[in-house]
């Protein structure tokens, strides 16, 4: 995972015709990890998304090396296909025929089950399933321990320590406390509009 890298300058972002944030500049290589931190509304997400390329920004540039990985609300999974074949129809498009996390993250007795019928933190691991097929070098996770046990927020957070040690960027939104060594934080309350 050697060359990831995200750089912020003085980046803006609106919605409609709210500013939520402006300012923002940051660096993150290889190994590293942000939290963001904020209240409902002011623009975590949308800055999640600006970075993934998924949002414009008002104003400023980021420039991104390596591939990028997005979790956030939506799993990207069809909900009427069982969890085998939607992760099977990611695996085709990701390049990846590997299953190697299912045991892990609770998901091998799951496989026949619709999407449909998951809990919401079986979801999540679900998504979590896919990014980790993705072999994407620079993580953003929306929100990632939402819907989760105690015993699977642990391992979603041992999961980002892994990703952070092997030279991947993690950045994570979340009003949750998350538990990663060395992990920096962004306030987007101190760029608020």
């Amino acid at each position: 995972m050697q060359g990831a890298s995200i750089a912020i300058d003085d980046l803006a972002c609106r919605r409609g015709d709210r500013l939520l944030f402006r300012g923002v500049s940051l660096r993150l290589d290889a190994g590293e990890a942000l939290q963001v931190t904020g209240r409902n509304g002011i623009g975590k997400s949308s800055l999640l998304r600006i970075l993934a390329g998924l949002a414009p920004a008002f104003s400023g540039a980021v420039t991104t090396a390596g591939s990028i990985g997005l979790v956030d609300e939506r799993p990207a999974l069809d909900p009427g296909w069982t969890l085998g074949s939607a992760l099977a129809f990611w695996q085709q498009m990701d390049g990846n025929s590997e299953d190697r996390h299912m045991a892990r993250l609770g998901l091998s007795g799951l496989l026949d089950v619709p999407v449909r019928y998951l809990s919401t933190g079986q979801k999540k691991r679900a998504a979590l399933a896919r990014l980790l097929g993705q072999d994407a070098r620079i993580w953003l996770l929306d929100e990632p321990l939402n819907g989760l046990d105690s015993h699977a927020v642990a391992l979603v957070e041992a999961l980002a320590a892994e990703h952070c040690s092997k030279g991947g960027i993690a950045v994570i939104a979340s009003h949750q406390p998350f538990a990663l060594p060395g992990m920096a934080t962004l306030s987007l309350a101190e760029h608020a509009a």
